[in-house]
């Protein structure tokens, strides 16, 4: 395999962004189907529980694959898992569009995931095999980018998408993109050599271990606030099954000469407190992208395509942050940068705050700006710091556990939010339906004006109250609905400022040279 330095500059750049175009697919399928669910349950005839597994389905195989991605890297080789992935990943995508039920529909996008997850730690290992010095300051910045920017963007054009042209194409758009990947990187990717006698004595019981502790976590995660939680039987038993395999797998990798991951890379403080940083920004990136198209969907109203605009200043403010970063990476500790990322993030989710009934895309435009700026400052250093003080040779293995925190936060994120807005919504309607009595002229008044009108638009006498009462019970309920989302925001919030108590503990790295090809 050819060194670094024997490669050509364009060679570099051209091997790294076709990979880089591969993770981005794979990214933005995450939250790409977010705004259309709803169109795609019609058109397969489901119902809202079975849809939402359309989005389950593939977080639960993603996050199953990611861990194992270093492991199959070393067995199977960089360039052609790569190739793999992007070849069974396009597939799968096709077979998506062309889905004749539900069932078939989750069965695809599972598929899809599992091949598609393997893409993203490669990346992350790939730009520290081909930059060095300030280059890689540059390709963190470009990878952290990629990986906030794409399930940022993903509901704004799967809106488009949906109501443009159909469902469907959510899914057909990978098939260009996905073929380009698997051609070019058997022909421009040349980091490391297969390696097939590591199929023998591997870790085959952690890999089962750690797909049963995964795979039952997310489950729970993403059925638990619907479902109850502990209350149900089913969530009760994932739950128990996550914990002991969990716990056997962590065993195993301890004692286990060759695990599957290295989770003795947790003894490097870097790597651990990095490692944390990418579950808060993970909490950060996928909570606030589920929150806010849920907020214009069940209390604007808003189309799918509407949401996707609406949505869409995260991802501008983003790329606009780029040169900024990139500029101040040269020259200043990435820990500040890291710092004034979290800071701008907690800022930005203070701001979501004062939100009301009435918030369209004017008044989100500043709290996601702001947002879309952080998270460039915010998860871009997170990669160098964390990634950039191991040595060469456990590089891939942990880059799968640094990129599993961040699911996983985005996971558990998405789940706490979920939960609060079930909760505190019975809490808040509670809290307000306390001060409507007869005391109260305001509501007294709503209700003679609205029964007023609905006998003028031709109700009987006796169904005007009860209609009347039954918009303010609307009313009332829109208003608790619209306090959640603000009680949501800030306990991410919250999360972000933890974060940055902790940022001081982390050791200035500075930017190493590029690992030779033997290291690999």
């Amino acid at each position: 395999m050819a060194s670094p330095a024997e490669l050509t500059q364009k060679a570099k750049i051209l091997a790294f962004a076709t990979m880089c175009v591969g993770m981005f697919i794979a990214l933005i399928d995450i939250q790409i189907v977010s705004a259309s669910l709803a169109d795609i349950g019609g058109g397969l005839s489901a119902g809202a529980d079975e849809t939402a597994w359309v989005q389950t389905s593939y977080l639960i195989a993603e996050i199953i694959v990611i861990p194992l991605s270093g492991w199959l890297a070393r067995v199977m080789s960089t360039r052609w898992l790569f190739s793999a992935s992007a070849v069974g990943f396009t597939i799968a995508s096709m077979l998506c569009g062309m889905a004749w039920d539900i069932n078939s529909m989750i069965f695809f996008r599972a598929l899809q995931g599992f091949l598609g997850g393997s893409m993203i730690p490669m990346v992350f290992t790939s730009a520290f095999f081909y930059f060095s010095g300030h280059q890689r300051v540059i390709a963190a910045a470009t990878v952290g980018a990629l990986s906030s920017l794409a399930p940022t963007l993903g509901p704004t054009v799967g809106g488009w998408i949906t109501s443009n042209y159909s469902w469907h194409w959510l899914f057909f758009i990978n098939l260009v993109p996905g073929i380009f990947v698997a051609v070019v990187v058997p022909m421009l990717v040349r980091i490391d050599k297969p390696n097939l006698s590591l199929l023998k004595g591997a870790d085959y019981l952690g890999m089962i271990l750690l797909a049963a502790s995964l795979g039952c976590l997310e489950y729970s995660l993403e059925e638990g606030p619907r479902l109850g939680w502990l209350g149900d039987d089913v969530i009760r038993t994932t739950v128990w099954i996550s914990i002991v395999a969990g716990i056997g797998f962590i065993w195993r990798s301890l004692a286990y000469d060759n695990p599957v991951v290295d989770l003795r890379a947790l003894k490097d403080r870097n790597f651990a407190l990095g490692c944390f940083f990418s579950f808060v920004t993970g909490i950060g990136i996928f909570a606030t992208v589920y929150l806010t198209p849920v907020f214009l969907a069940h209390v604007r109203g808003f189309s799918a395509l509407d949401i996707g605009l609406a949505i869409f200043a995260t991802g501008l403010f983003q790329i606009c942050a780029i040169p900024f970063y990139t500029y101040l990476g040269r020259r200043v500790d990435l820990r500040w940068l890291m710092m004034f990322g979290m800071a701008c993030f907690a800022l930005s989710m203070w701001n979501f705050t004062p939100i009301t009934h009435d918030w369209g895309w004017r008044e989100l435009l500043l709290p996601q700006a702001l947002r879309g700026f952080a998270q460039q400052f915010a998860v871009a250093p997170v990669v160098t710091l964390t990634l950039g003080a191991l040595k060469p040779e456990r590089l891939k293995q942990a880059s799968g556990l640094f990129n599993l925190m961040r699911n996983l936060g985005g996971a558990i994120g998405i789940a706490v939010c979920g939960t609060i807005l079930n909760d505190r919504t019975n809490l808040h309607f509670l809290r307000l339906a306390e001060h409507l009595n007869s005391a109260n002229e305001s509501m007294n008044n709503l209700l003679q004006n609205t029964g007023a009108n609905m006998l003028a638009w031709g109700l009987d006498g006796g169904s005007a109250p009860t209609g009347a009462l039954q918009q303010l019970w609307k009313l009332t309920m829109r208003e608790a609905q619209t306090q959640t989302f603000a009680d949501a925001f800030l306990a991410v919030m919250v999360c972000f400022l933890v974060a940055i108590v902790l940022i001081p503990l982390m050791h200035k790295v500075a930017p190493p040279k590029a690992p030779s090809a033997d290291a690999h």
